[in-house]
């Protein structure tokens, strides 16, 4: 391991105050935050210096990576495609090429045979991202969708990172645009009809999607008209185009609220009707299925329930399935003749087909789990337009299987596998995966996905990689995931602790590691690197972490509650100044993410909960293991100031010796939340962040 005696940025202490229930705390670093202070930029451009100085000797092994990275993916490549009325819609890749192509070719009859690279005889170009993006820093689709008649293609692209959309509508014949008017908008894009209108949503100061909107295309966005606003500050609002192409369902939700309403898109000036209503507690999703609702609630029901409904009264469900012992009913898409139940299971995401009576009505006692009998198989439905199709598509994917398109004939029960990701120079018979269970604190077993080589020995001698997420009931489920070969051919056992305050063992699961639970997902996540390490399967001096956005949080929390547990830790655009953020209503998403973690600015328990486990808050002056934070300038969800402040006051609390221990940050000043946009660029960061793991493991050099 190179090491550097290149000095650290330290920015300097200019002391602000807080003071809250009685509370004072001075914070030296809180004057970063203004963006637009030269001072703050010159400081994250220290920084970013400092980091290449620090990771210099690693060009080569960089390098090394992302060539791997490259020559695991078949990089000129194809989508399987998908059928929309009288066309069959494809997403092409080219080599070198950071985007893709979106295309088309008319339906024969026929599924295409389609070939990377060789485009069909009639095949249309849609949308050509990479000449869209240009010499663009950052690029990235917020939605694409074609009109009710296929002459049109409207899409929503970001140029900064900020997640904030300008729509364009272009004709597709003639590849004129029609229209680009309409700018800062957010997720969401619908037509009407008669295609005379778009309709879109808007996001507030506070980066709250709160607002739908219709716009007449070719009319000046001046002239743009507020279908509906939501103006509770934990709610947003968002939208869906029913799959019979009738209706706009709009729904609004918190954390645990939500409410619905149709909107007629053959009269796309008319009023959204309410449907399903507000009441508080209680969260469902609706889904229009031609001649009823349908339902997934959870009133009564902690693992929610499958219920039907009627337009004339939408807020009054009939349950039809109710989830069983280690169930959690996730969302169901509704067509003609069936309907696919998204849910998790004992662990794991999978679906269940419903076929559909003559009369409409679910015919429950009939219905089929697609399973494939993985011990890590994730199961999820892929994209299925078609209100009459009789088929339906499903994604399968584990830690060793690579996404896999199947699609399953609803009345006869064949399965037909349409397309398995192709992944160059990978042989699944080298690795092994499974199944583990550590013990909380508390006694609960929280479960792990594990990989590995199979010649690597559990005799406690192997570098390790845990990941966690745990919040929001967000599932970090099995899936294969090209660039961990770099890892896992590197000797390194990789490992996910499903951690509670995720989703993937129900509602109770996520339920425990929120609010005045919250330090359970800390101390679950201790509990899983101790298991990988009592067990052998890990070296206790080897293991490292790593965690992002809210997982970041989980990364500080962690660090500090057991920082010998660990080797290095990568905290990606981390959520590590909880305290300040959630205290501040102005702030994006603040008041939302209450129900998430509490209110500390007008309930003390909450403040001095929250405030005993925030990263920033809590840095002790001990061995700390190294650190990779990162963050993105533009991003909306978790400003940049955060890892800058913690960086800060890591560097200047620790005891542990920094020259063998680095603590580094980078900020992107052009990229967003996720990061770089474009495959290549997202592999050179990727590259930056494992070759800088894998030599604080030791584990820079192949096996086998």
């Amino acid at each position: 391991m190179t090491t550097s005696g290149t000095a650290a940025p330290q920015p300097p202490h200019r002391p602000t105050e807080r003071t809250v229930h009685g509370d004072t705390v001075v914070d030296p670093y809180e004057w970063m935050r203004d963006k637009t202070d030269p001072e703050v930029i010159s400081h994250l451009e220290a920084e970013n210096a400092y980091a290449d100085a620090r990771t210099a000797h690693l060009t080569e092994l960089r390098s090394t990576l992302v060539t791997e990275f490259v020559g695991h993916t078949q990089e000129t490549d194809l989508s399987v495609p998908v059928r929309r009325d009288g066309w069959w819609y494809i997403t092409r890749t080219t080599a070198g090429d950071d985007y893709p192509a979106f295309t088309r070719v008319a339906d024969a009859g026929a599924l295409p045979q389609v070939e990377p690279g060789v485009l069909l005889e009639g095949e249309q170009m849609l949308l050509d991202a990479q000449a869209e993006a240009a010499d663009a820093e950052f690029y990235s689709l917020g939605g694409l969708a074609p009109s009710p008649d296929h002459t049109l293609l409207a899409y929503a692209v970001d140029t900064a990172g900020d997640e904030r959309f300008t729509l364009v509508v272009k004709d597709i014949a003639s590849g004129e645009i029609l229209d680009e008017t309409v700018t800062d908008t957010g997720y969401g894009l619908a037509f009407s009809t008669d295609q005379q209108w778009l309709f879109y949503a808007r996001v507030d100061d506070a980066w709250r999607q709160h607002q739908i909107w219709r716009h007449r295309i070719g009319a000046p966005a001046e002239t743009d008209e507020l279908v509906i606003e939501e103006p509770d500050e934990r709610f947003m609002i968002g939208f869906d185009r029913s799959r019979d192409g009738s209706t706009l369902v709009i729904q609004a939700g918190s954390t645990s609220t939500t409410e619905a309403w149709l909107l007629d898109l053959a009269e796309p000036t008319s009023a959204p009707v309410p449907a399903g209503g507000r009441r508080e507690g209680v969260d469902y999703g609706l889904e229009h299925a031609g001649d009823r609702l349908l339902v997934v609630h959870n009133d009564g029901a902690t693992g929610f329930a499958l219920a039907e409904a009627s337009f004339e009264e939408p807020s009054t469900w009939h349950d039809l399935l109710v989830a069983g012992e280690g169930e959690r009913l996730l969302a169901v898409e509704a067509f003609a003749s069936f309907v696919a139940l998204e849910l998790r299971s004992a662990g794991l995401a999978s679906v269940r087909i419903i076929p559909r009576a003559a009369d409409g009505s679910l015919l429950i006692e009939q219905a089929v789990d697609l399973t494939h009998g993985g011990e890590l198989d994730t199961v999820e439905l892929d994209t299925n337009p078609n209100w009459e199709q009789s088929t339906v598509r499903y994604q399968l994917t584990s830690m060793l299987t690579p996404t896999t398109v199947a699609e399953r004939d609803v009345a006869g029960g064949e399965t037909t596998v349409l397309r398995v990701t192709p992944v160059p120079h990978y042989d699944p018979s080298l690795y092994v995966e499974r199944r583990e269970w550590a013990t909380a604190e508390d006694g609960t077993a929280i479960p792990l996905s594990v990989v590995a080589r199979r010649e690597v020995a559990t005799d406690g001698t192997a570098p390790g990689y845990l990941y966690g997420y745990g919040s929001y009931e967000m599932s970090i489920d099995p899936s294969f995931v090209p660039t961990r070969l770099s890892l896992l051919d590197r000797g390194v056992v990789i490992a996910i602790a499903h951690v509670r305050g995720g989703g993937e063992m129900g509602r109770d699961w996520y339920d425990h590691g929120k609010m005045l639970e919250k330090k359970n997902s800390f101390s679950d996540f201790v509990a899983a690197a101790a298991h990988l390490t009592d067990s052998g399967l890990v070296a206790a001096g080897r293991l490292s972490a790593e965690g992002r956005s809210a997982g970041g949080l989980l990364m500080g929390g962690i660090t500090n509650l057991a920082p010998e547990r660990f080797r290095a830790v990568i905290a990606g655009v981390p959520f590590v100044d909880a305290l300040t953020t959630i205290l501040d209503p102005s702030l994006p998403l603040t008041v939302g993410e209450w129900e998430e973690w509490g209110d500390p600015l007008h309930d003390p328990e909450v403040y001095e909960y929250m405030k005993e486990y925030t990263p920033y808050e809590n840095v002790r002056a001990v061995d700390y293991p190294a650190i990779f934070a990162s963050t993105s300038l533009n991003d909306t969800r978790v400003f940049f100031v955060e890892p800058a402040k913690w960086v800060a006051r890591l560097r200047e609390t620790v005891t542990s010796d920094q020259t063998e221990r680095p603590i580094l940050f980078r900020c992107e000043m052009v990229a967003g939340h996720g990061g770089r946009s474009g495959r290549y660029r997202k592999w050179e960061q990727r590259a930056d962040e494992l070759a800088w793991l894998l030599d604080q493991l030791g584990a820079t050099e192949l096996i086998g």
